[in-house]
């Protein structure tokens, strides 16, 4: 089925017009609750995105599954549906929204067009800036803005592992990862964290920076940004070494300038040694060194 990629770009500027940029600041109009804990947030300007966008994206593919973040976290089923579904729109219809509640300019919304569980076209529309990044598969990556004028995406030069910038959240990593992860972020020459996936992409994607590692895998946060970022020239995988899709639901997702930065990353910042054996005692045993989510380092 045909659709048109611009098309859905404008539906999520309209989205961000209609229902997001009115309640910006305006904390009596956002009706904040708490969804899995005190820092995943929904709002009145989430739901009423994701409604909007769900009507007009019925019209404009009307035989694709929609799968909001909203939705699918009131029916974790329609999750189990995207590797099977001929086609599907997988919607965030306000990534940031703690940023949003805090009255944060960094906040987006995304959309991905998936297929058997593997974006084929994605889009990240940024209210504030007010353009988008959009990708189909096989034919680059774009920023394209309120006028309708476009430049070719291309992220940057590979770097030594010290001349390193990036984006980083471990705010979900498992509680025996995570210090030992945060200590080797000193060995990058910095790395930040937006607490927002979209903008982290875009930065990423601009040519600004050298990675992204990301370590909770929804896939409203990483279908469109994956997409755009590999249209851009980047190197995407799981820790484990393996392609991402929608079916990926556990682990950490790393995206670098190319393969050889992201295997120098896992090996030197985010492996961990944390089934009870060491890279030195399984290379005396001939045993593979499960690192971070089942990472073998074979090096």
């Amino acid at each position: 089925m045909e659709f048109d990629l611009r098309e859905l770009g404008h539906k999520l500027r309209e989205a961000a017009w209609r229902e997001i940029l009115p309640r910006f600041q305006q904390v009596k109009d956002l009706d904040v609750r708490s969804k899995s804990d005190a820092t995943d947030l929904v709002t009145a300007a989430d739901e009423a995105a994701e409604r909007f966008l769900a009507r007009e994206i019925a019209h404009m593919l009307p035989k694709a599954l929609f799968v909001g973040e909203e939705g699918a976290s009131k029916d974790p089923a329609l999750l189990d549906r995207l590797a099977k579904a001929e086609l599907a729109v997988v919607v965030d219809p306000l990534d940031g929204t703690a940023n949003f509640v805090a009255g944060m300019p960094l906040f987006g919304v995304v959309a991905a067009v998936v297929r058997y569980g593997k974006a084929i076209a994605g889009v990240i529309y940024d209210p504030m800036s007010d353009d988008w990044m959009m990708a189909e598969q096989g034919g680059g990556a774009f920023l394209i803005r309120a006028d309708e004028t476009e430049r070719r995406l291309q992220i940057s030069q590979p770097a030594s592992l010290a001349e390193m910038t990036g984006y980083v959240s471990t705010d979900f990593l498992p509680e025996v990862v995570k210090p030992g992860v945060l200590a080797k972020l000193a060995k990058p020459r910095m790395f930040s964290s937006h607490r927002c996936a979209a903008h982290m992409y875009r930065a990423f994607a601009s040519g600004h920076g050298h990675f992204v590692m990301l370590d909770r895998l929804t896939p409203w946060d990483h279908l469109a940004g994956t997409l755009i970022a590999t249209e851009a020239g980047a190197h995407v995988a799981c820790l484990d070494g393996s392609a991402y899709d929608a079916t990926k639901r556990s682990g950490a997702l790393l995206t670098a300038t190319d393969p050889d930065s992201w295997q120098v990353l896992v090996r030197e910042v985010f492996a961990h040694e944390c089934w009870g054996f060491s890279e030195k005692a399984s290379a005396a045993s001939g045993r593979p060194w499960q690192g971070l989510y089942g990472f073998r380092n074979n090096g």
